[in-house]
């Protein structure tokens, strides 16, 4: 079955803004089906006059209007194209940013077990199928549709048997192409998911081009490579047959239709039942219909990609998030202070088997302290930051900021009033401005000068080529690793957070930017409380409290200087040695 129905489901509330240009548009191809069906009338009347004799002056008048609407015809269908597309790509432009905010909102088990590309593809080609599909369906298949029944009744105007005829070549035409349709659309599907999946493995394969050629991976990459390509090009034979099909049979019965004309034509026309400019009538309205069925063949491809786009949007915007519901509190205005009780956690996702990574969590932070966390990798320093930000939320116990648990606060709150920066920093292919505001064009320059200022960053920013209209490129930016720390302390700072969280911020260091970081950690740590994950002990210098983890437990927790002093405790034997590995 053709996906009308879920189609304009899913789109119908993103339509109704666009109301009057929709309305202007079917106006426009209404009136321009008229122009089309009625100048095959004149050409009737001018063969049919010029045959009886009539004056030159009568014939050219005709010529005039024939001309006329022929033009007006061809400026209408511009218009008509120009507004499709516009309303076409502005709903699915909606849909695309409604996709992206609704997959933000879930939890990080979702977006574990799916790739970046992967999503990338699903919100952009599936997305992007529709708009085509819609677009081009208002302009070509409802409008063909309209102009095929005008073609019919026209038809059934001139002869009965013409009327028959041409009924059922549009009829049998139209079925054969809507049966191979609804076997056609679950071929297009497996298109489109394995599609995906090869955009996510790429993805993912140029990120890590460095690792791979370090570890020679790179004939078993191209092996993957090859084996996701053979999996892929049958489905895409199999999905191109189908449109092959259709193809086939349109023409095989636009062949059958022709034949049929010329003998009705012939046997009309010597029954004297019909004049001669009434068959070249018959024939040009026959081969009118000829052009609507081939446009609604040809969109019959896309109208396939669409039906297998609606069912992979509609599976993305039913994806829910493991996390509780989200409550309505806000935090209090200043440093946050933390209250960890008996957290346990465990992955619950498709890399995880539900190994418990935190057993028995208990701390308790004040506010405006500062905590360094050690351990080695694996130890949970990293998943404690997730719990912390609410990407996941614990197997069992609680987390409280200011005396709230974490899952009754309010979800932009909890976003403006935790922090965090990690070691990668990602920015966008925009102005500095840009990358410090997140497009937020409410914040004025001044503020961002006074923040800059503050950081000890600012005449860094000044000596940019653009100041702040420096235009970054994604990724990296085209800054050193410091540098994009730099910005990302800023960030930070424009929101004054109450809480935040530094998840080894400062190990990707270059010499020229590494007194600048320093400055901005400390300053970014006044009046607030902070977590420093930290991999090396010279991270840790600046915190109150040590926290040290292993496999998934606290083995040491107390006063930095006192640890530091207390020759017994770990901490201490880390900084009698020196041997920071043990915390890799």
């Amino acid at each position: 079955m053709i996906p009308v129905r879920a189609y304009w489901r899913l789109l119908r509330h993103y339509l109704r803004p666009l109301r009057t240009r929709v309305i202007a548009l079917w106006v426009l191809l209404l009136t321009g089906i008229a122009f089309q069906v009625v100048n095959p009338q004149l050409i009737r009347s001018f063969i049919d006059r010029a045959l009886d004799g009539s004056e030159p002056s009568e014939l050219l008048g005709l010529a005039a209007v024939f001309i006329l609407l022929a033009v007006g015809h061809q400026a209408l269908n511009v218009a008509a194209t120009y507004f499709a597309e516009h309303v076409g790509w502005t709903a699915t432009n909606e849909m695309r940013a409604d996709l992206a905010e609704h997959l933000l909102d879930l939890d990080m088990s979702f977006h574990k077990s799916t790739s970046p590309g992967e999503l990338i593809e699903r919100i952009d080609g599936d997305v992007t199928t529709l708009s085509n599909f819609f677009s081009k369906f208002v302009v070509h298949v409802a409008g063909n549709l309209v102009l095929l029944v005008a073609v019919i009744v026209l038809l059934w105007r001139e002869h009965p048997w013409v009327g028959i005829g041409m009924t059922g070549f549009a009829v049998v035409a139209m079925v054969a192409m809507i049966g191979m349709q609804s076997v056609a659309i679950p071929w297009w599907r497996a298109v489109r998911g394995k599609r995906a999946e090869f955009f996510g493995f790429l993805g993912e394969q140029l990120g890590g081009t460095e690792d791979i050629r370090a570890n020679g991976a790179v004939p078993y990459m191209m092996h993957r490579f090859t084996e996701v390509h053979r999996e892929w090009l049958p489905l895409e034979v199999r999905g191109r047959f189908g449109f092959a099909v259709m193809w086939g049979t349109s023409i095989g019965v636009y062949v059958f239709g022709l034949a049929m004309v010329f003998w009705l034509g012939s046997a009309l026309l010597s029954d004297r039942a019909i004049t001669i400019g009434s068959v070249y009538l018959i024939f040009h309205y026959t081969d009118m219909l000829r052009h609507p069925v081939e446009q609604i063949r040809t969109q019959m491809e896309d109208l396939q990609k669409a039906g297998a786009g609606i069912e992979r949007v509609q599976e993305l915007f039913a994806a829910t998030t493991r996390l509780a519901e989200e409550g309505n509190r806000t935090l209090p205005a200043g440093a946050l202070g933390i209250e960890i009780t008996g957290v346990d956690f465990a992955y619950q996702d498709d890399d995880s088997d539900g190994e418990i990574v935190l057993r028995g969590l208990d701390l308790e932070l004040e506010a405006g302290k500062v905590i360094g966390l050690l351990g080695r990798t694996g130890s949970g320093k990293s998943t404690l930051a997730r719990l912390l930000t609410r990407l996941y939320d614990p197997t069992a116990g609680e987390i409280r900021f200011g005396g709230i648990p974490l899952p009754e606060v309010e979800r932009n709150d909890r976003r403006a009033r935790i922090g965090m920066v990690t070691q990668e920093v990602q920015l966008f292919r925009a102005t500095v401005r840009d990358n410090l505001t997140f497009f937020d064009e409410s914040i004025a320059d001044e503020h961002i000068w006074t923040v800059l200022g503050d950081l000890g960053i600012s005449d860094w920013v000044r000596s940019l080529p653009g100041g702040l209209d420096t235009m970054l490129e994604s990724g990296s930016g085209g800054l050193s690793a410091g540098q994009a720390q730099l910005l990302a302390f800023a960030r930070i700072f424009l929101r004054d957070p109450g809480l935040v969280i530094l998840d080894e911020a400062s190990s990707r260091l270059d010499p020229a930017t590494e007194a600048l970081i320093e400055r901005a950690v400390d300053r970014l740590l006044e009046g607030r409380t902070g977590v420093i994950i930290a991999h090396r002990l010279a991270t840790v210098e600046r915190a109150d409290d040590i926290l040290i983890l292993e496999d998934g437990r606290v083995v040491e927790h107390g006063d930095r200087a006192t640890l530091a002093a207390d020759e017994d405790s770990r901490f201490a034997g880390l900084l009698r040695t020196g041997i920071e590995e043990l915390l890799a």
